[in-house]
Formats: C-alpha cells, sequence, structure tokens
C-alpha cells in the first residue's frame, strides 16, 4: 500500500551530542535545548533522549533529568525517552521520574523502554553492581512499571507517587523481534532502532504485526521506525554533513570513541575498505540528500515498512546546518506546520 509522508508524523531521537570544542556537557544540553525548539516550530511530534553511559559524544545519560529540562523550555512538542534502559533501574524509579515529569509537563511525556544496558559490559556492572539476571527480568519488569503508572484500583502496597494514575504512555524499543513479540502480547506500541541496528527491522515488525493483542490503551499496533536523516540543499552537501556521522561511528568500531568530528571530504583517508563496509553497514538505513532525493526514498521506506511514525537521528556537527536539516525533513512530512 503506497504512503503519502504527508500522513505521516516525523519525530526527532537525540542523543545530546558532545561536539569537538565543547567546553563542558552544559554546551550539548543548550543545543538540545535549541533544536528542540525548533522541532516544535517545524511540528514534529515528539523529541526523544536515549540513555547512553561511558560515551565522550552522548550526554544523555541522566535522560529524565535532560526530558525535564527541554519540557521546561518547549510547550507542546512531546518529550520522552528512546529509551530508558529498564535493566539498569528498579522499575519504581522509572515510574516515580516519569510520574513526576508527566504531573509537571501533563499529557506532553513518552516513556520508551529498551532491555540493553546502552553501555559495555563494564559500564553495565558499575551501573547495576550485577548481570545476573536483570536483563532476563525485562518482561516482569515492565509489567510492574505499567502497575505503578495505572490506575489507584490496580495498586499493591508499593504505590509510585507521583506516577499512579498518570497513565505515561510505555513504548517498547527494540533492534530484535524479542521486544516485538512483548510489545505485540501487551498491546503497546513499538520503536525500532533501525538507525544504527538494521538487521532485523522486517522480521520485527511482522512479529509485531503477526502477535499483536488489543489492550486497553492500543486497540491496533502501532509502529515507528528510527532512521538516520540527513537533508541538505544539495545531495553533495548532505552527504559531506554526513561524513561527521561516519567519524563517529568509527570511533566506536576502533573504540576511540570521541566527541562529534567536523565533516570531512576526505572519508577514504581515515578509513579502510573493511572500516567502510562496517560503517555502511550500521548506516543502512541512512537517507542522505536534497528534499526531492530524500521524498523518493524515504516513500519507499515507508512503503516496505508500513510504519505509522518515522523517527530521525541526525548527527550534524554544524548548528545551523542541523536545523536546516530538521526544516527541510518536517516539510516532507505530516507536522503542524506543514
Amino acid at each position: 500500500m503506497k504512503q503519502n509522508l504527508k500522513d505521516i508524523p516525523v519525530s526527532i531521537l537525540d542523543l545530546a551530542n558532545i561536539i569537538q570544542g565543547d567546553k563542558s556537557a552544559g554546551d550539548a544540553f543548550a543545543r538540545s535545548v535549541k533544536f528542540a525548539q525548533h522541532a516544535e516550530k517545524f511540528g514534529y511530534q515528539r523529541y526523544w533522549f536515549a540513555e547512553h553511559h561511558n560515551m565522550e559524544s552522548v550526554a544523555s545519560a541522566a535522560t529524565a533529568v535532560l526530558i525535564g529540562h527541554v519540557a521546561q523550555n518547549t510547550s507542546s512538542i512531546r518529550v520522552g525517552s528512546g529509551g530508558i534502559m529498564l535493566p539498569n533501574h528498579a522499575p519504581l524509579i522509572i515510574a516515580e521520574q516519569f510520574g513526576t515529569l508527566a504531573s509537571l509537563y501533563p499529557n506532553r511525556i513518552d516513556l520508551g523502554l529498551g532491555r540493553a544496558p546502552g553501555t559495555d559490559q563494564a559500564t553495565a556492572y558499575a551501573l547495576r553492581r550485577n548481570l545476573s539476571s536483570e536483563v532476563d527480568a525485562f518482561p516482569n519488569d515492565v509489567l510492574e512499571l505499567l502497575q505503578y503508572l495505572g490506575p489507584e484500583e490496580k495498586q499493591g502496597r508499593v504505590k509510585a507517587v507521583p506516577g499512579v494514575g498518570t497513565q505515561v504512555p510505555v513504548w517498547l524499543l527494540g533492534s530484535s523481534t524479542y521486544s516485538a513479540q512483548l510489545a505485540a502480547h501487551l498491546g503497546l506500541p513499538f520503536a525500532f532502532a533501525s538507525h544504527f541496528a538494521p538487521a532485523q527491522l522486517f522480521p520485527a515488525l511482522q512479529v509485531y504485526h503477526s502477535s499483536f493483542k488489543p489492550s486497553d490503551d492500543l486497540h491496533a499496533p502501532y509502529a515507528m521506525a528510527c532512521v538516520n536523516v540527513i537533508a541538505a540543499d544539495t545531495n553533495e552537501e548532505a552527504q559531506y554533513l554526513a561524513t561527521s556521522a561516519y567519524q563517529l561511528v568509527l570511533g566506536l568500531i576502533r573504540n576511540n570513541r570521541k566527541p562529534l568530528t567536523p565533516p570531512t571530504h576526505n572519508m577514504d583517508q581515515l578509513w579502510s575498505a573493511e572500516e567502510c563496509a562496517a560503517v555502511n553497514q550500521m548506516f543502512f538505513y541512512s537517507f542522505n540528500g536534497s528534499p526531492d532525493s530524500l521524498t523518493a526514498e524515504l516513500a519507499s521506506f515507508l512503503d516496505n515498512t508500513g510504519v505509522n511514525e518515522l523517527m530521525i537521528s541526525t548527527h550534524v556537527f554544524d548548528v545551523e546546518a542541523k536545523i536546516h536539516s530538521l526544516e527541510l525533513t518536517a516539510s516532507l512530512f505530516k507536522t503542524q506546520l506543514y
């Protein structure tokens, strides 16, 4: 079934990138506020932050705190997590944090949950102190969290205050079929991380749609995919801007994590053929180009996946170039402005 981009809402995933030359993480937070304010003006649906740890390019580790800061400095756009890595936290803590956010910013907070640690094993141990069973307990942790955020009559002896009755929308995030199956079983919306883990996108969507059971909050499947998008006035400019993201992933491959660097015209001088292939594999669902090019490529992606909503990740070094990219991308989709 052919989908029109103008029928699809579009959202943003932000990692609060630390860039080369920043004096502190505060610079990254100031940029995220600016980007979110422009995203709101351009009519984006959501502005989400991802929980990552021990990464020199990512400042969104204290995700709930940053969500509150950005919600305070915007007025209408939904702000949330894409996602909170639930095995790193007690469900009650997350319920209290997001119950607080929902009480401060009613009808604007989303809670996306992931089951990975969002970091390496050593850092995961530092976060949890125990790696024995938390990931395996993910389904029960999700159910516990849903109860804490649910109505008063479904509470037990322990309550999330604030949290009870806030009904914060909960999404399950994934890069495999595991969370897709759980989201379907629980009747929750599902978001797939195809911006960095493309391999299982279609199997996960198939599992989600074929296994979905309606819930009180969601009567039909609702799926979102995250992809990398950089829009510019020309294809050449977009490809040039994208080299900052390529360098970022190249650093991860080499275990040489560093802040986001300026773009370059000479990627072939920076990576080997094998490293180029590895970066391109991770960025399989990346769309870089002019609005005309992006319209055709993104329409094809939506036709093939049938997702209800698109989320974009845009790693661009220059602030004004990123804002321009966000505006050009918004103009292609169903937004409050376009």
